[in-house]
């Protein structure tokens, strides 16, 4: 899930190492990959459901998500560094739906099955040791998560001051969330950081201990590296920082970035084209019946519209 154009479909695409020109995703879209872990050995089978228009189409979150695939499930959020003024809207949205939809799964594991709601309560810390000094800090997210800033070409191209903003939050983010970070673009090299993230979800995989922190180079760091410490504070001098409200850390950050970037004003459910007017899906005599009931309808509103207006309704 994550931005609309955001690159979504062709990291899935490296990832199962298929050579395929991307195509816009519709609605939500699922393919599959194989993979084994060593020679003579079977493939795992890891399933991929991709969340198309950005955040118009939350709802659809709730169906790959489910009680008999909680435990193996895993988010990926795909952000577009060249949208700053996109990035926390998006962000926000996509997770705090699709947690709202996983802690209700949690919830009512807890009454039928309340072992396997245990494990994933405990499995949220597994990427984090317990002398870790950010322990009693952070919110992990209740399934694993990884965030993906994509079209890092773009975004090295900005304001340097920007830059460090965007990082710093990111990092915080994504370490107050147990999540994995890392920043992609075209760049088969920075493809391959991401994959090797998924690989380990989707395949089991071993996971990555290498690093990168430093704001003028792609970002790197997978759950449980970094710290609050490394990260910093906020940045935004101690007098702006005691004017905000903030109830939480992450409100705190939200107001500091949007400051920065304040938040772009669009109707994701406008942008989001209508497959019935692809030529690519032309049917005659689907579309000349969509035609007609859409005149009927049309006619409809009218007359209802009249009717509605010589009503003598009661105050």
């Amino acid at each position: 899930m994550g931005n609309k154009n955001g690159g979504k479909t062709t990291i899935i695409l490296r990832c199962l190492d298929r050579d395929e020109i991307s195509k816009p995703t519709l609605a939500l879209e699922y393919t599959f990959g194989r993979r084994a872990k060593g020679h003579n050995r079977p493939k795992d089978i890891a399933h991929f459901w991709e969340l198309g228009g950005g955040t118009s189409l939350l709802d659809l979150i709730r169906i790959p998500i489910t009680t008999d695939n909680i435990r193996a499930f895993a988010i990926i959020l795909v952000l577009d560094l060249s949208k700053p003024n996109e990035l926390w809207p998006t962000m926000d949205s996509l997770l705090r739906v699709t947690r709202n939809h996983v802690d209700k799964i949690i919830t009512k594991l807890g009454k039928t099955n309340p072992k396997v709601a245990t494990e994933i309560k405990q499995k949220m810390w597994n990427n984090m040791s317990k002398d870790h000094p950010d322990h009693e800090l952070i919110d992990p997210f209740p399934i694993p998560l990884v965030m993906i800033g994509s079209k890092y070409d773009l975004f090295h191209e900005f304001d340097p001051e920007m830059r460090k903003i965007m990082c710093k939050t990111l990092r915080f983010i994504s370490h107050y969330y147990g999540a994995s970070l890392v920043f992609t673009s075209k760049s088969e090299a920075l493809l391959l950081k991401a994959r090797v993230l998924i690989n380990h979800l989707a395949f089991g995989f071993d996971r990555s201990k290498s690093i990168s922190v430093d704001q003028n180079k792609p970002l790197f760091i997978p759950a449980g590296l970094d710290s609050l410490n490394q990260i910093g504070p906020p940045p935004a001098s101690d007098s702006d920082i005691g004017k905000l409200h903030a109830h939480t850390p992450v409100d705190l950050w939200k107001k500091i970035f949007n400051k920065t970037f304040p938040p772009k004003s669009t109707n994701d459910l406008k942008d989001v084209s209508d497959p019935a007017q692809d030529p690519q899906y032309a049917e005659y005599e689907v579309d000349a019946m969509r035609a007609q009931k859409n005149q009927e309808l049309e006619q409809y509103k009218r007359n209802s519209s009249k009717s509605w207006k010589e009503m003598d309704f009661e105050s």
